[in-house]
């Protein structure tokens, strides 16, 4: 069975035969056979050679770097195997059409926002008070199949979002100051959480697109952009209620993160070593969770709900199916 790999030690990443050889600055080895690798995550200082790289794109499998901070700086991401000529196209035009892009765009939105409202009203189930939140998202829906244009519609986005996290405090159980979202850089311990977290599922995405005909730098809600995949960031926007929110609030409202987990002195900047495998550790069991799908009548796990999103969207390129982004319906 394939799986992510998380690296945290610094040291020598080779290719031996046919596994991937990986030793510590202390010379100690160990060899990972290549065919239980989905994805490896370099989180520490690690040097390699064009043997691995090109190992690894024989195999398919995807690389992503995060710096000292554990912010998110690139993927390798191999030669795709499963590109398809037709869909390529399809995908080029229904992002150059704006008809056709918004029939994506705002399924998108909308699905985003669904999650996000059932996270809320998970938590006023459970006497948060978080009902006039609820209440403006709910107005703010209303208007997502009104709008006409991409920067129209991510405006309410940005609006929705913004309501969201200003419910974050009472949702939380620890005293932290969050007002708003800060990203570059963050400014306390919940905004570099999010980035974290955000960008692990942002990574989870990449490698699922990557396994399916989809290009990953053609989207629809994002611009897509030189050296950005910027398809993954569509579909995260759908799933980071479901994988990325819930994890963050679960780990701080069990105490599994304080304020003890960041390095003092750096403005919350920097997530200590065993916070962040801790967190990847968390995030990877909930990829592993399963549901019983209503449509496929059968268990399937919430990492493989991703690939149904993209198999999803393909269908409605294709003009098989009319897309229905993924919405939470547990």
């Amino acid at each position: 069975m394939k799986r992510s790999y998380y690296i945290y030690s610094d040291g020598d990443l080779r290719r031996h035969d046919n596994t991937v050889q990986f030793t510590t600055i202390d010379g100690i080895k160990r060899d990972i056979p290549i065919e239980t690798i989905g994805d490896i995550y370099l989180m520490s200082e690690m040097s390699f050679n064009t043997k691995l790289v090109n190992l690894m794109a024989r195999h398919g499998i995807t690389l992503h770097f995060f710096n000292y901070y554990s912010f998110y700086t690139g993927s390798f991401y191999p030669k795709e195997n499963l590109l398809a000529g037709e869909l390529l196209v399809k995908q080029a035009q229904h992002y150059s059409d704006n008809t056709l892009r918004m029939a994506i765009a705002c399924p998108l939105i909308e699905a985003s926002a669904d999650n996000i409202f059932r996270n809320l009203r998970y938590y006023s189930e459970r006497g948060k008070n978080v009902s006039a939140v609820m209440e403006d998202i709910a107005a703010l829906r209303k208007k997502i199949f009104q709008c006409s244009q991409v920067a129209e519609l991510m405006g309410i986005e940005g609006n929705i979002r913004r309501r969201y996290y200003q419910a974050w405090p009472e949702i939380i159980d620890q005293k932290i100051q969050f007002e708003k979202r800060v990203k570059r850089p963050p400014d306390n311990m919940i905004n570099t959480l999010i980035s974290f977290v955000n960008s692990l599922v942002y990574t989870r995405i990449l490698s699922e697109i990557y396994h399916t005909q989809l290009n990953p730098t053609i989207s629809y809600l994002h611009e897509p952009g030189v050296r950005r995949f910027s398809l993954s960031l569509d579909l995260a926007e759908i799933f980071k209620p479901l994988l990325g929110d819930r994890l963050i609030f679960s780990l701080l409202n069990r105490n599994q993160i304080t304020e003890r987990d960041f390095t003092p002195n750096l403005n919350f900047l920097h997530l200590k070593k065993e916070a962040s495998q801790l967190i990847a550790a968390e995030f990877d069991k909930r990829l592993k969770t399963t549901i019983n799908h209503r449509e496929l009548k059968k268990d399937v796990s919430y990492q493989y709900l991703i690939r149904l999103e993209a198999y999803k969207l393909t269908k409605h390129l294709l003009g098989e199916k009319k897309y229905d982004a993924f919405k939470i319906w547990w």
